[in-house]
């Protein structure tokens, strides 16, 4: 879908809306969709655009520029090289003749990536400044929000701040504008959650800058910045809330057991828990619900000894996205033998969480079992009235 809107005097929204996708990085689910956010800023003597759409949707942000009938850009600024940033943007070097502005890591990947050759291209510095005539745009270095090459763009005299991936969301609309923040939130889990402490530090950055205006290259934009720079600070601080992840995947009723004792164990404790089926789970949900828990337990049954596949998956998606759940343990069954423990430990060397003893249980799980889990409820509520948190 084309999309065009004028978001402040000469500075256009000229991306594309995918309302189809629904994968990401062969990995992400896109329940609902995404956009590619590309930016046209015109100057009284030159024509930027921030960043360019992915090459499946380059007809339609040709035909936009069109639209706005654009016969020149001097400058294509790519804040971050991954292709559904830059995949367009040879075709906007051949049609307009464009130099691909960057981070010095950003030209190089570009040019690795066969998308530009090194004749096309300028590395731009941390705090240079681009005069377009009647407006300047200043680069600002922002690794690690979520690659090494990313930059943010801030065009000075209307206070709009481009971010690239950082505060943006994976979301097909026709909304300009968020209203609120789940699908950043589930963005962030996803994307910058492994960055946090990064993703913190830019935080300050862009409020010293005072922008009115936050505009990412995927989802909506931010008109009031205040809203979402504050909820990414909850979610890259260090504090958790009182909750419980509780991903499971059981084979013949035995692990499945075992949770559901759990989590009303928990309930009755007053513990808020999130209860994941991986067999049926959105690993972008599951993802998003590790942002402020306090505690993960993982449910397996013994898969010829080990973790079930679908519990190793999610032990090392947790392992990546580096939650910062402070405590962790293991609840299953086995039918002739079981090294579920020691290869869970094994598939998360990244995570700092304390193990709280597991409760392991050969068979269909007893009553001596289901005490067990009591007392890993009742292990569980310390814990977290020890962190305040009750």
């Amino acid at each position: 879908m084309k999309m065009i809107r004028e978001i402040c005097k000469n500075v256009f929204q000229v991306g594309a809306i995918d309302w189809d996708r629904r994968l990401f990085d062969a990995l992400i689910p896109l329940p609902e969709g995404t956009s590619y956010n590309s930016y046209l800023i015109k100057g009284t003597e030159k024509t930027v655009l921030i960043d360019a759409v992915d090459p499946s949707k380059k007809d339609l942000l040709l035909e936009n520029l069109d639209k706005l009938c654009v016969d020149n850009i001097d400058y294509v600024v790519s804040q971050h090289a991954e292709q559904d940033h830059s995949g367009a943007i040879k075709f906007l070097i051949d049609r307009y003749g464009s130099t691909v502005l960057g981070s010095q890591k950003c030209i190089e990947l570009l040019v690795d990536f066969g998308i530009v050759s090194k004749d096309k291209v300028r590395a731009v510095s941390d705090g240079e400044l681009l005069s377009l005539g009647d407006m300047t745009l200043e680069f600002i270095s922002a690794p690690w929000v979520h690659w090494p090459d990313t930059i943010f763009t801030y065009l000075r005299e209307r206070k709009v701040l481009f971010t690239c991936d950082f505060l943006g969301s994976h979301l097909a609309t026709s909304d300009l504008f968020a209203w609120n923040h789940d699908s950043a939130k589930r963005y962030y889990a996803e994307i910058m959650m492994p960055f946090r402490a990064n993703a913190r530090r830019h935080l300050e950055r862009v409020r010293m800058l005072a922008p009115e205006i936050i505009a990412p290259s995927h989802g909506l934009l931010h008109n009031r910045p205040d809203a979402v720079l504050s909820a990414y600070a909850d979610w890259t601080s260090d504090d958790v809330k009182n909750e419980v992840v509780v991903p499971f995947v059981s084979m013949h009723g035995s692990t499945e057991k075992m949770i559901s004792h759990l989590v009303d164990a928990l309930i009755d404790r007053g513990v808020s828990v999130k209860r994941f089926d991986l067999t049926k789970t959105d690993t972008g949900a599951l993802a998003s619900s590790l942002v402020d828990a306090a505690t993960i337990v993982f449910g397996t049954p013994a898969f010829i000894t080990r973790p079930h596949p679908l519990i190793a998956y999610t032990a090392i998606i947790a392992n990546a996205l580096r939650p910062k759940a402070r405590f962790a343990s293991i609840i299953g069954s086995y039918g002739w033998g079981a090294r579920i423990v020691e290869e869970m430990r094994s598939l998360m060397p990244n995570l700092k969480m304390e193990i709280i003893e597991p409760v392991i249980v050969k068979g269909y799980p007893k009553e001596d079992d289901l005490r067990a889990i009591e007392r890993l409820a009742d292990e569980i509520l310390r814990r977290h009235r020890e962190l305040g948190l009750l």
